[in-house]
């Protein structure tokens, strides 16, 4: 990166963004600004996009899918960082940077590009085209727990507030604005890209009508030899057992933690500050249970029962 754009993005980064909204969705502002753009975005028949609520597991898939496309050959895997290799279309910088559109309209097909958005906000030319799309869902509360700690060492997302502060906003679905001063603004803990529950549930009941590829988290983690296999034959391709082992060796956890170009070590620190937070933090099934109280963990599976109540999404929050 160039040092004047670099000091350009760090001044830029010194206050956090505002969040616009669409359709309710809550959204970094800069996004909601080529929020036109975006939904005309044109997809091609063979782009393969990955979909998650944030912090279910979307790096991890994406180095599964680069590595299937890439026959195990982890040189090429390695070319660049995940970010670059896999646009990311919601995600509009501040200028002189690309947005992960404009990314994406460079790539020479096929891509794979990644979003946070919900069902009801993905571009139409994806379902015109008949893409196909792996979406990935995590548990609630892990996920609640990996996106607080994400959001306080992310400069690209406002603050997370407290624990108390940010539990609440999820359970909300996106928090609220709170009026301090006249003309004067403080953003009360949000959650952007919006409810997990009407996210998860919104692309669950989209999976029999769509080319879409729904996985869970937690599957992978107990059974990343099947969940990686299924990964492959819905892309179409087949793995041999070698290809497969390699694949499963170099996409765990600890292999992606020490790896800079998915760990996101390779962005400076003043947008992502990984000594509050490590971006690969622990990558485990049922670290909620360091971060609840016994309160918070009734208030949570009341609202969840009420929340999920009719839907035939299950999720296992511990193995």
């Amino acid at each position: 990166m160039d040092p004047e754009m670099m000091e350009s993005l760090k001044v830029m980064l010194q206050t956090r963004p505002e969040y616009g909204e669409i359709e309710g969705i809550p959204l970094v502002k800069t996004t909601c600004d080529i929020w036109d753009q975006i939904w005309r975005f044109k997809a091609r028949s063979d782009d393969l996009l990955i979909c998650t609520y944030p912090k279910a597991g979307t790096t991890w898939v994406q180095e599964i899918v680069d590595m299937i496309q890439q026959n195990g050959d982890v040189d090429k895997c390695r070319r660049a960082p995940c970010y670059a290799r896999v646009p990311f279309i919601d995600l509009n910088p501040p200028k002189p940077f690309p947005s992960g559109l404009e990314e994406a309209e460079a790539m020479p097909s096929p891509r794979t590009i990644k979003s946070h958005l919900p069902v009801q906000l993905i571009p139409p030319s994806f379902w015109e085209q008949n893409c196909k799309v792996i979406y990935v869902a995590r548990n609630a509360k892990d996920i609640m727990v990996s996106y607080y700690h994400f959001q306080k060492m992310n400069k690209g997302l406002a603050e997370p507030g407290t624990w108390s502060e940010y539990f609440d906003a999820f359970q909300n679905g996106k928090g609220e604005s709170v009026r301090m001063q006249a003309n004067e603004w403080e953003r009360a803990a949000t959650v952007p890209w919006g409810s997990w529950y009407d996210h998860v549930k919104g692309w669950w009941e989209a999976k029999d009508s769509r080319r879409i590829l729904y996985i869970f988290y937690e599957d992978l983690k107990e059974d990343p030899r099947g969940e990686i296999l299924k990964v492959a034959q819905f892309m179409g391709l087949e793995l041999n057992e070698e290809l497969l082992e390699k694949i499963i060796l170099h996409t765990t956890f600890q292999a992606m933690k020490e790896n800079p170009m998915a760990n996101y070590t390779t962005l400076p620190s003043f947008i992502f500050d990984q000594s509050v937070s490590p971006f690969m933090r622990k990558g485990i099934v049922g670290d909620w249970k360091n971060h609840f109280t016994v309160a918070q963990n009734e208030r949570f599976d009341q609202e969840y029962e009420k929340r999920m109540s009719g839907s035939s999404l299950r999720f296992r929050a511990e193995l």
